[in-house]
């Protein structure tokens, strides 16, 4: 099959697994959501490895799926390990995601709201301050690493600014993402309905917005398979 032919198919693979995903978290079926959630992201890596197969891959791709595994990992830690260990194991992996992509976006540096447009940073900055602020009283022995985890998850949501506009909306719904599971985790007046639904959607979107945009960076002239589904078109 045709390389792009492949990616197409492959990505409305990954969105027909992420929808069923959804619905399984609206309707509480804990057990198959649970299931399902083990495969978004391998079915995300491999999108991306299919899309990029037949030419060299750039450091920026490589990163890119070295921090999906991770994201695996984190993913699955909860259904391996119970306890509040699960919890630990899954921030762990994530921390570790979030340091590849920190990795991975440094060279955009300078063009990111850390050198261009630099009012742009007070959102991120509030959000994460409000964000350790809710949750820093009830951590306990986990402040230093929420605070640690908090920082690094700023850090790189602004770093994703300095690719494009698919990547700088991933890295801010990654943000939302990681601050509704912190919210739930850490602050006990935290009640949102559909909490899994809505961490899961924002999460979901975020790793796929960064792949596209990915792929817009590696590959600049054409336009990323499946970008009409998702209402965007390279330039």
């Amino acid at each position: 099959m045709p390389r792009r032919s492949a990616a197409r198919v492959t990505l409305r693979i990954f969105l027909a697994l992420a929808a069923v995903h959804l619905v399984w978290q609206l309707t509480d079926q804990s057990a198959y959501a649970r299931v399902s959630q083990w495969f978004l992201m391998p079915v995300l890596a491999v999108f991306l490895l299919v899309r990029t197969r037949g030419v060299e891959r750039t450091r920026l791709v490589r990163l890119t799926l070295v921090a999906l595994g991770f994201s695996w990992l984190g993913d699955t830690a909860p259904s391996l390990v119970e306890g509040d260990t699960a919890f630990l194991v899954m921030v762990g992996f994530f921390l570790v995601a979030q340091v590849v992509y920190i990795v991975a976006f440094w060279p955009h540096r300078d063009q990111s709201v850390l050198r261009q447009r630099r009012a742009l940073l007070l959102p991120y900055a509030v959000a994460i301050v409000a964000l350790v602020l809710a949750c820093a009283p009830h951590a306990g022995t986990l402040l230093v690493p929420v605070l640690a985890y908090g920082l690094l998850l700023g850090a790189m949501a602004v770093l994703a600014t300095g690719l494009n506009s698919l990547v700088w909306a991933g890295g801010a719904l990654f943000l939302v993402s990681d601050g509704l599971i912190a919210m739930n985790a850490f602050a006990p007046w935290w009640d949102l309905p559909g909490q899994g639904f809505w961490v899961m959607l924002t999460y979901i979107a975020a790793q796929l917005l960064i792949v596209l945009g990915v792929l817009r960076t590696h590959d600049p002239i054409d336009r990323v398979p499946g970008s009409t589904v998702l209402g965007t078109q390279r330039r």
